[in-house]
């Protein structure tokens, strides 16, 4: 049996936007624009001078998916830490570097795959600029550029008075002319705001004005709820036009969960091949099941199935059938019993207390099945 037969339905090769042509930096072993695969980043909520802390929350965090770590960099003790987290990082990290630069020179040495700067808090950092250029170059260390609105430049903040999308770009583009000046060219941008319309047209007009690769990003995003929907907007936005190269969901949550819904904004538009996908019915007055319940028991199940299966949890009989029978595995509840349907067919009908465990058990059968065959593919929930 292969994913063919099984009904999965084919994905399109590419999004539907081209994506925008951008040069390409290596981050470490990802590489990063220039057509490369889109990656999902997060950042460490630890003191990074707690380095068992910290390598622990970087080893869950490459568990769930994520592809590059930032961690934060203000004090020497953090500094200290790096060349250690760094070398035992099974990803590339990036040494977040505020206020003083003696730390991004510390970064470098320490052999971090890249080390982000904020330029307009950074004392006196246009004038390092030439010497953090030459130790960046000299140990393959790209830089990434991040202006973020809370922070702009001073003078920026006189000349248009708050930080307009204008005043992000003009304030990434000048700090990387001063690089350009001075022959270093591995250069990331991110230009961030807390305002999803405010941030994408700033990306817009970056996009226009750089082949640069940019980072994406909704910074303060907010609570867990609040920050998703702010970021599915405003990447949304962004990757459909093809404009966006790596990302990262600002939540006010645990760091995985950045990456759960980082992965799911991808999967969602076709830019990462889609995982285990559950597709259940809001329910309504018609449903003779509690589909919520049923719904979070089979997600539960399945919970780390690494192959592209969409199973169908329906709960009345007017769309539920037809759901069933188009997914890879499905029920159509009612009257206190499901009809399990695999491949479109229905193969049995369970009394409504044995539903879930049948389910489960389908789905393992396939998923062994798939294995066999060769079929693999990235575990992500989605209940719509």
């Amino acid at each position: 049996m292969t994913a063919t037969d099984l009904g999965i339905p084919e994905v399109p090769a590419r999004p539907s936007a081209a994506r925008r042509e951008s040069r390409r930096i290596e981050v470490g072993p990802v590489p990063v624009g220039g057509g490369a695969p889109v990656s999902v980043q997060s950042m460490t909520t630890t003191r990074t001078s707690d380095i068992g802390a910290t390598l622990q929350q970087i080893a869950e965090l490459t568990a769930s998916g994520c592809q590059i770590v930032r961690v934060a960099c203000p004090t020497q003790d953090d500094a200290d830490a790096l060349s250690v987290i760094a070398r035992k990082s099974q990803i590339p990290v990036i040494a977040d570097i505020h206020f003083q630069p003696k730390y991004v020179f510390a970064a470098i040495e320490a052999g971090c795959a890249a080390v982000r700067v904020n330029p307009g808090n950074i004392k006196k950092f246009d004038d390092q600029v030439r010497e953090i250029s030459k130790a960046a170059r000299d140990h393959g260390t790209p830089i990434r550029i991040g202006v973020n609105a809370g922070s702009l430049d001073r003078r920026l903040m006189r000349k248009y008075g708050k930080a307009t999308p204008e005043a992000l770009v003009e304030s990434a583009l000048w700090e990387a002319s001063l690089f350009e000046e001075h022959g270093f060219r591995d250069i990331k941008i991110s230009v961030k705001h807390n305002d999803p319309v405010v941030m994408v047209e700033a990306y817009r007009q970056l996009a226009e004005q750089c082949d640069y690769p940019l980072h994406l990003g909704v910074t303060e995003a907010g609570p867990a709820f609040q920050g998703t929907i702010k970021s599915a907007v405003a990447f949304g936005a962004l990757l459909s036009r093809g404009i966006g190269d790596t990302i990262r969901v600002s939540l006010s949550a645990p760091p995985v969960e950045e990456i759960k819904v980082g992965i799911q904004i991808l999967e969602s538009l076709n830019l990462r091949q889609r995982g285990l996908e559950i597709v259940s019915c809001p329910s309504c007055g018609r449903a003779q099941v509690d589909v919520y319940k049923l719904a979070e028991e089979v997600t539960a199940g399945l919970t780390g199935m690494d192959v592209p299966l969409r199973v169908a949890v329906m709960g009345c009989v007017v769309n539920g059938p037809g759901e069933a029978r188009e997914a890879d595995l499905g029920v159509a509840s009612g009257n206190g019993k499901g009809q399990i349907f695999v491949k479109g067919e229905v193969i049995k009908t369970v009394p409504e207390s044995k539903i879930v465990e049948t389910l489960i058990e389908e789905a393992m059968k396939i998923a062994e099945q798939m294995g066999q065959d060769g079929v693999s593919g990235e575990p992500a929930v989605t209940v719509s």
